[in-house]
Formats: C-alpha cells, structure tokens, sequence
C-alpha cells in the first residue's frame, strides 16, 4: 500500500500590495482610450448620451467631422452629433419613442447587449447612410455608466 505524507511549513499569509495606478481608471476612461485608437467605427456616450469617445473610422462613417470636436455634445437632439430618421423614402425624422430603441440608448436602460439598423442623416448633408449598431453597456461597481457601439455600414 502506498504511503503519502503532508507537511506544512507555515501559513500563507497574502501580502499587501500597493494598487497599480490602473487600478484608478474608470471602466469609462479605458474604453474611451481603446475607442480613440479603434480601427472599427465605434463610440462611447455616457448615461446622459453625451458623446465620450469617437473612433475616427466612426467619425468618417457617420459623417461627424473631427472626433474631438464630438465629444462633450450629445448624441442627439439640437445640439447633437447626430440626426436620425426612418427608413421611408422621404427619410423624416425618427420619432421619439423610435429614438429610445436605438441600440447606444437602449443598451443604457436595458442594462443588455442590443442590436439594430439606425439611419443616419449627417450634419449638412443630403446623404443619409444606414448602419447595423451593436451596443452593450459599460458598467461601475454594478451600475451602467456607458455604452459602446459598434457600427457596420449597410450598403445597397
């Protein structure tokens, strides 16, 4: 019969570490970082819908100039970065409660990962694109702070 035996030479005691400064960065401020250098037309806004973070393949797709220049406006609205409209053939302006479906703003109050076509109107300019937009939220400490949109122009 085999024999094994055991032997402890002493407790482990974990040590105390000093936390790594990224520690210190929001979930918010990483993903803006990744967006800002992001090949992938994508974005960051906010839980009020002001835009954070633009990647400059998002910025060209979605016709909204220089990425910094987005950032700090919301995404919608007066102001806003963008115009959305319905896919009619006169393309009107989406109505609200179609507005509060698109994936960016629907992935914030689902708290869920969601998917779906926006058409888009850029700022002075008679075109308008159509894009499929994947979002998923951004949480901190259990609670949505972002989302993170992913766009992929419909072509037809």
């Amino acid at each position: 019969m085999a024999h094994v035996e055991l032997s402890l030479s002493g407790a482990f005691v974990p040590q105390a570490r000093t936390p790594d400064e990224s520690e210190f960065v929001s979930n918010i401020d990483r993903w803006a970082a990744t967006v800002w250098q992001a090949v992938e037309p994508c974005l960051v806004i906010d839980v009020s819908a002001t835009v954070v973070a633009v990647s400059p393949s998002a910025s060209d797709l979605l016709g909204l100039g220089k990425g910094a220049d987005v950032v700090g406006r919301p995404l919608l609205g007066g102001e806003g970065a963008l115009r959305l409209i319905d896919f009619t053939a006169g393309g009107g302006d989406l109505a609200e409660p179609e507005i509060e479906k698109i994936p960016p703003l629907l992935a914030l109050t689902s708290e869920q990962l969601t998917r779906g076509l926006m058409r888009i109107q850029p700022p002075a300019d008679d075109r308008h694109v159509t894009v499929d937009a994947i979002a998923t939220p951004i949480l901190e400490n259990g609670r949505v702070v972002a989302s993170l949109t992913f766009f992929s122009a419909i072509r037809y």
